[in-house]
């Protein structure tokens, strides 16, 4: 067996033949992605998101771009410019989205996932959060580790683009991939990076398990439950059935769940202990006559009466 067809072995990737974007910056792992792609015969379109924020950015472009036309692959560029200053990372990452087609393919390996997934920890995500990209047609890669994927690109004799900001260790996943999991792994005397994925996999089975057991809760509109109902329902029940209510539409077409905090204050209106509160995105969850509603927040502080 082929280096190539013991990592396809572990990829998630679509029949042979079929049509893919790929989004592909340059580096290691979008490499591989990319290589794996063609390994697997695929009819592949590359995708290349130039933000313009290192010096480096239009070499990367030019490589990409290169390498595509090298091999009689269809390449797009696209240009986008995110504005200095804080959450930089967050809002790049939605400026790439946005300019991806939908449906393309990305490079992340098991250790992205699981760098996800400690970072939600810490940020205290519930079950949805440890669970991330898991069974996402978007993410082949997810069987794959990084170490494997990069001596995969190097002994096909392509030298990725390397960026610096990967290293730094002012960003918080950097300080997640660099230092927090080393230490995890000398705690647990062990690589921790499959443990955690094998854990989120079981856990994932279990939160499909659970979203079937409430399909018909989530089926039912937030104004036509009787407050006294949602009071009887098990705190766990009416904590997923508020979640998925309160999921808020923000950029690209992302859809965020409510905090904790904001399942919190929604159980006080729900229980009857405050008669509303505000969530973020500018809305205001109401009790009228037992039942609730989402209005356009005011300046009306919350009742706590």
């Amino acid at each position: 067996m082929s280096d190539a067809d013991a990592l396809l072995a572990i990829c998630t990737f679509p029949v042979p033949g079929s049509a893919v974007d790929l989004a592909v910056s340059g580096g290691p792992d979008s490499m591989g992605l990319l290589l794996l792609a063609r390994a697997r015969e695929l009819s592949i379109t590359v995708h290349h998101v130039n933000h313009h924020a290192r010096h480096e950015a239009d070499e990367d472009a030019s490589f990409v771009a290169d390498y595509a036309r090298a091999h009689g692959l269809a390449y797009v560029g696209h240009d986008v410019y995110v504005e200095p200053g804080p959450n930089f990372e967050a809002r790049a990452r939605q400026a790439r989205r946005g300019a991806l087609p939908a449906g393309a393919l990305t490079g992340h390996t098991m250790d992205d996932l699981v760098e996800t997934i400690v970072l939600n920890l810490l940020r205290g995500a519930g079950v949805d959060g440890l669970t991330p990209m898991i069974g996402d047609a978007t993410k082949p890669l997810l069987g794959v580790r990084r170490a494997a994927l990069h001596d995969f690109v190097r002994a096909r004799g392509v030298q990725a683009r390397h960026d610096a900001t990967n290293d730094d260790v002012h960003f918080r996943r950097n300080r997640v991939r660099h230092e927090l999991l080393a230490v995890m792994n000398e705690v647990a005397e062990r690589d921790v990076v499959p443990v955690v994925a094998r854990g989120a996999a079981m856990m994932h089975d279990e939160r499909r398990w659970l979203d079937a057991l409430t399909e018909i809760d989530a089926r039912r509109a937030l104004e036509e439950v009787d407050c006294r109902e949602l009071a009887t329902w098990p705190l766990a029940r009416l904590r997923r059935w508020l979640r998925g209510q309160l999921a808020a539409d923000e950029a690209w077409g992302d859809r965020y769940p409510p905090s904790a905090d904001e399942v919190a204050r929604a159980l006080d209106v729900v229980f009857g202990r405050v008669t509303a509160t505000e969530l973020r995105g500018g809305r205001r969850l109401a009790r009228r006559s037992q039942h609730l509603r989402l209005e356009e927040a005011s300046t009306t502080l919350t009742s706590h009466g």
